[in-house]
């Protein structure tokens, strides 16, 4: 008996689909550094729609004293075809539209053609502002009694 396949094929269609409703932004920059693809999740991630990030350069979601190690990585991937953080979620500090200070994780990939080439990157990743603040809040409080002990009070 053959099991039926219930969404058949991914096609084209499906694909934009899930990539558009992913609740993670996901995000793609040519060798260039120009955002390609953007998605529902990285519009709720760091508020440009769509249409203003497209074509627009990362520097849109990076601090302005983070963009030279940013551009040193970047164009070290692209240009070499091997990255940092392969396999790993890195946590970041990012910016949303309207100024506020975030922290990302993020992933990456290299995206390449049919040939190899590396025709530019990917990231993927969730705003974990929240939980970055309160893990360093739990550190500081956990730091305070550690000296507090040490110190006899």
């Amino acid at each position: 008996m053959q099991q039926s396949d219930p969404i058949g094929h991914a096609g084209p269609d499906l694909c934009q689909a899930i990539v558009e409703q992913a609740p993670e932004a996901i995000i793609f920059a040519d060798r260039q550094g120009l955002i390609r693809l953007w998605n529902g999740g990285a519009v709720s991630v760091f508020g440009h729609t769509a249409d203003e990030a497209m074509g627009q350069s990362l520097d849109i979601i990076i601090p302005e004293r983070l963009r030279r190690a940013h551009w040193d990585g970047f164009n070290h991937a692209v240009e070499t075809g091997q990255q940092k953080y392969v396999n790993r979620v890195l946590t970041t500090r990012s910016m949303h539209k309207n100024g506020a200070r975030l922290y990302v994780d993020l992933s990456f990939a290299l995206v390449r053609d049919g040939a190899g080439a590396v025709i530019g990157a990917l990231a993927v990743g969730r705003d974990c502002t929240a939980r970055y603040l309160a893990d360093g809040a739990l550190r500081a409080r956990l730091k305070e009694l550690e000296d507090k002990t040490r110190d006899g009070a």
